[in-house]
């Protein structure tokens, strides 16, 4: 086991910025409001879950139906400049279904909310790059400050109000499309070196 301080940092801030829980508040109180009680322990573990259910099996899963991590981490550079395009611009591109209140917790708060396509898509990018423990890491942080931010959503809210979430959103934004590009770059290179 290896650990870099680097790799866990960078991870946790890709994961960070695409799962976008600060950007999300809204969202969140809006749920709470529709359901009365949102299970933020809950909704954070399974969120964790898939992730690194995801992260171990993502791989075999694209094995099976003959895409290369590379191709996959390519795409994945996609979803995540389209994901920064929504924050920067404050639009959307991406409409989720509606929403049932019975099973908030689960959908569409721990998932696709938190560990959505973005996401998932994000980790096998990452693990392209990065060692798969050092990406563990990063999850089980995320997992750590989505649990704070459930929990504690309407009093940030208060705090930072609208106008500090938007701007926390656009600068994240911009984060997440310079990491698209460098994405994109790396793996379109390790496509283009790989034996035809």
């Amino acid at each position: 086991m290896k650990l870099n301080f680097k790799e866990i940092f960078t991870a946790f801030m890709v994961l960070f910025a695409v799962i976008d829980i600060i950007g999300n508040i809204p969202i969140v109180i809006d749920l709470r409001k529709k359901v009365g009680h949102i299970q933020s322990e809950k909704a954070s573990i399974i969120a964790g879950a898939i992730m690194i259910f995801f992260l171990f099996l993502g791989q075999n899963i694209l094995s099976l139906i003959g895409i290369g991590v590379n191709s996959f981490a390519v795409a994945g550079a996609f979803i995540i400049f389209f994901i920064a395009l929504e924050m920067i611009l404050g639009i959307t591109l991406y409409k989720q279904d509606e929403q049932d209140a019975m099973n908030a917790t689960i959908f569409p708060l721990a998932f696709p909310l938190i560990a959505g396509p973005g996401s998932l898509t994000t980790l096998l990018s990452l693990r392209a790059e990065f060692r798969i423990e050092n990406i563990i890491i990063a999850i089980i942080l995320n997992v750590l400050v989505i649990f704070i931010v459930l929990k504690t959503s309407s009093r940030i809210e208060r705090i930072i109000g609208q106008n500090g979430i938007n701007i926390i959103r656009k600068v994240f934004g911009v984060i997440l499309l310079a990491i698209a590009v460098k994405l994109f770059a790396h793996n379109i290179k390790a496509l283009f070196e790989q034996p035809i």
